[in-house]
């Protein structure tokens, strides 16, 4: 029978195509191991069209795989992953595909692979990156299967030998394999640019912190084999790492080198470091920074050891000695005096002075502010509404941020004077809005308002003036942190007073984590007052900012359960959300306890803690968690929250932002659709975004107030800086605001919002940009945090006024070794009006009155047109004498009128 079969089985193959794999299937039942064999491998070739077919048996293809003894174990494992590869049980596909081994491996490297090889090597690999990060993770897991090693491999050396570097890297990366890395790197033939790639990929696909500092480690070391040393993202990986001293070794190895490049070379990193607005981290290089002076007295003193060592040794013991004189200074040489400058430039350029100086020269001397926009804002305006006011006091000082011009206000003394209690606070904060970055004229400034001794004047304008100081010397205040604490403790426990000396501390202690400070805020929290201590919790967390700090988490965490009031509580979660700020997976913990916490309020603090801590890494887990919150939880206010966050986490990829939250623009509820408006916003500024336009235009139509509000807002943010070259939409949505600010009927929030909207787009005198990141595309950290406490306007606005942390100059600073800067001249190759400033307004001019035309009655135009119809038939009667030439007879003839 066997014979038989065998003879009539050439015939089958030779014979027309197959219509069914019935008959081989049935093979698979017969005895003989060759005929079974013969069977899958006619099957294996026919699989993709009679794979249904195939199903009803697979439990026989599948015993063939487990039996040992069989010959074609792999063949039939082949057989078996194809099969549940076209039922979609892609799990089950890739166990048998890893069993088929060689017969698998060899299509990978085939010359056209089919889609189910693209698809089952998909799945290897994520498997193979789901172990390898289990194992990192948990050390206790499961070895890892050699079959997926062996094919990972395989697909990396595929990878070198077709020159697909990136792809190799961005497995090494999210596989973890470091040694793989450093191979990528090496094999590549264009190592610097594999560099940047990878430093970029480290920074948006690797999700955990612990492991992007051990690759940026390994890309330091990398960076310096270069041929020419790459210093800038050298010091770039060490800032991500947080090493102030490698920093410093690094400059000052630089400025010591002697040559100019070098010098130059230190000088901009130290610009690019200062962007990215890290106090704690600059004063800690600037300490760590090399000292010629000090290095030249440790080699005298090191000289005098020796010296005394070599006479105690000539002389012996009992040798008595003479006191010795003490030795003159030694005079610096020109070389010794040349490194010094070098290092006091560094160091002024470290501390943030050159900076600020340099930005404050450019925002006064451009300011191109359109003082009849202000004017028009308040002339439309009710005089007696409060709301309105206080947005034009704060519209007027974002237009002039930064450029000291306060000339509306010297012009408008009266109109201001309306301004009382709280509202005194805010106005008086303003003025720290137009001066920020004078920090050292910023007493003198502020000297009418702040509080002194034995003059009594208003609480409100002394907290708003101790406010401003913070406002000015936001993240670089230690020259002034001296005077706010002695004010703070002088402060009478007056809460007013005490809650601008907070909010001050808070922003000009910034990231430093001064314990001193923290402990003097921790008193004013603990007076349990409403006012005061709402303000002591967020400015505990502006001083602890980044530091993870367990010991204030746990007392301000207890603190929030105990008091019984609201304005704490809140203060006190904004608090801790900004302490774990950047920590991303160290600050899981604290968010989880915050998000599971009863009270709404510390829940809306979790929302965001998971923006701080997440901000900018586009981190999957962060979105869907906060996703889930804005459509399950009870609480408006943590609904809108959890929404507005989502622009935090996807600040580095903005044009994924409108996508993400389209749907939540449509929601029934207002909170969730006016949260959607802030996170395009927010994640967009300053990118002019088509897409966030489409998405935020219509909803400056919603029925809703504070969604309009919202729009307004977020599409000021989006187009802060666009002109109407660039974008055309940028005067459809200046009219939009123009015309709700003029609306009488309008409602106040939304008026409220377009009229801060308007002093956003034409910001710091047309000059500046709100900007969540630096050039390079690292967190600028006064910023993130400047935007997040931005948000919280909605229960307190003075808290709006932390807007101005996140404004940097449009410009463009060219400087020489001196930090002078000389005159040059740059070719553009577009048209000016491309990036003009927008034309002034124009002011409109009355025409004189016209005679306004008398109006006829159809009556009377009837009456005169019969008039003149019989005038014209009565002169139509008359003769008409014509005289002929040559003195002929006169004749007469009758005219006629057709």
């Amino acid at each position: 029978m066997a014979t038989a079969t065998m003879s009539a089985l050439p015939a089958m193959s030779s014979g027309p195509a197959l219509t069914s794999c019935r008959p081989l299937i049935a093979l698979l039942d017969e005895s003989d191991q060759t005929l079974k064999q013969f069977a899958l491998q006619k099957m294996d070739a026919v699989v993709d069209q009679y794979w249904a077919e195939m199903a009803d048996h697979i439990e026989e293809i599948e015993t063939l795989y487990e039996d040992d003894k069989f010959a074609s174990r792999e063949l039939a494992a082949l057989v078996a992953s194809k099969v549940h590869y076209h039922l979609e049980q892609f799990s089950e596909s890739l166990t048998y595909a890893l069993g088929a081994g060689t017969l698998f491996t060899t299509q990978i490297h085939s010359g056209k692979p089919s889609q189910y090889v693209f698809t089952i090597l998909s799945k290897v690999i994520d498997k193979y990156i789901a172990e390898r990060c289990e194992k990192e993770s948990n050390s206790d897991a499961e070895p890892i299967d050699p079959r997926l090693e062996a094919i990972v491999e395989s697909m990396f050396d595929r990878c070198f030998e077709e020159g697909n570097i990136k792809q190799a890297v961005g497995i090494a990366l999210e596989s973890r394999r470091l040694d793989k890395l450093e191979e990528c790197i090496n094999a590549s033939s264009d190592r610097a640019n594999t560099l940047s790639y990878t430093l970029e990929a480290a920074q948006t696909l690797v999700t955990s912190r612990h492991f992007r500092n051990k690759v940026l480690k390994v890309l330091v070391e990398l960076y310096r084999t270069l041929e020419t040393p790459d210093y800038q993202n050298i010091c770039q990986c060490l800032m991500l790492l947080d090493d102030a001293k490698a920093v410093a070794a690094q400059l000052g190895e630089l400025v010591q080198g002697g040559d100019e490049p070098s010098e130059l070379m230190a000088y901009q990193i130290a610009f690019d470091l200062c962007e990215s607005d890290m106090q704690h981290f600059l004063q800690s290089v600037r300490g760590a920074l090399p000292s010629p002076m000090d290095q030249k007295a440790a080699d005298t003193e090191s000289m005098a050891e020796d010296m005394l060592a070599a006479a105690e040794g000539e002389g012996g013991g009992d040798t008595e000695m003479k006191e010795a004189e003490p030795a003159a200074k030694p005079e610096p040489s020109a070389e010794e005096k040349g490194l010094a400058e070098r290092g006091k430039k560094l160091r002024s350029i470290l501390s943030g002075e050159t900076s600020i100086g340099i930005n404050l020269e450019f925002l006064y001397r451009n300011n191109k502010t359109d003082m009849l926009i202000l004017n028009n804002i308040k002339g439309a305006l009710e005089v007696r509404n409060s709301v309105t006011h206080q947005a034009t006091v704060f519209a007027n000082a974002v237009m002039h941020c930064g450029t000291t011009v306060d000339t509306f206000i010297t012009e408008n003394l009266e109109w201001l004077k309306r301004a009382t209690n709280w509202a005194k606070f805010s106005a008086t904060a303003c003025v720290g809005v137009m001066h920020k970055g004078c920090i050292n004229s910023s007493l003198n400034v502020m000297k009418e308002y702040l509080p002194q001794a034995g003059v009594s004047s208003s609480p409100y304008a002394e907290g708003g003036a101790l406010y401003a100081l913070g406002l000015i010397h936001a993240n670089h205040g230690e020259g002034i942190l001296k005077y706010l604490c002695n004010a703070l403790r002088n402060s009478a426990n007056n809460e007013t007073i005490q809650h601008g000396a907070c909010l001050g501390l808070g922003l000009a202690g910034m990231a430093t984590g001064n314990e001193e400070l923290y402990e003097d805020l921790r008193v004013v929290l603990f007076s349990d007052n409403a006012v005061a201590g709402e303000a002591a919790g967020l400015a505990m967390g502006l001083v602890m900012l980044g530091t993870a700090s367990e010991k204030a988490i746990e007392e301000m965490m207890a603190y929030a359960h105990e008091t019984q009031h609201e304005k704490i509580i809140r203060g006190l979660a904004m608090g801790m959300a900004i302490i774990m700020y950047g920590r991303e997976e160290g600050a899981d913990t604290l968010i989880e306890q915050l998000t599971r916490d009863k009270d709404p309020i510390l829940r809306y603090g979790g929302m965001y803690t998971i923006a701080c801590a997440y901000s900018g890494t586009g981190n999957n887990s962060a979105i869907r968690r906060l996703l889930h919150v804005a459509v399950s939880d009870v609480s408006d206010d943590v609904r809108r929250a959890a929404v507005t966050c989502l622009g935090f986490v996807l600040t580095t990829i903005p044009e994924q932002c409108p996508r993400v939250v389209s749907l939540l623009a449509e929601s029934y509820n207002p909170h969730v659709r006016y949260g959607s408006t802030l996170a395009v916003g927010i994640a967009c500024a300053g990118t002019g975004l088509q897409e966030a336009i489409d998405l935020l235009e219509p909803m400056t139509k919603d029925a809703t107030d504070f969604v309009r509000q919202g729009a307004m807002l977020a599409l000021s943010m989006v187009l802060i800086q666009e002109t109407e070259v660039r974008n055309p939409k940028v005067k459809d949505v200046r009219a939009i605001f123009e015309g709700v600010i003029k609306d009488k009927h309008e409602d106040v929030m939304a008026k409220f919002g377009a009229i801060i909207a308007s002093s956003i787009l034409d910001a710091g005198g047309r000059n500046v940009t709100i900007s969540l990141t630096t050039k390079a595309g690292h967190k600028r950290m006064s910023a993130i945090v400047g935007m997040a406490v931005f948000c919280q306007y909605w229960y307190w606005f003075p808290l709006a006024h932390f807007l101005s942390l996140t404004f940097t100059p449009t410009c463009l600073i060219g400087l020489n070794k001196e930090l002078k800067m000389p005159v040059f001249d740059w070719l553009s190759n577009t048209k000016p009006s491309m990036f003009d400033y927008p034309p002034m307004t124009q002011v409109k001019t009355e025409k004189a009155p016209t005679k306004v035309a008398t109006a006829i009655l159809s009556t009377t135009a009837k009456t005169n047109a019969r008039k003149k119809g019989m005038k014209e038939d009565a002169e139509g009667d008359k003769m008409e004498v014509v005289k002929e030439e040559g003195g002929e007879e006169k004749k007469e003839k009758k005219k006629k009128k057709a």
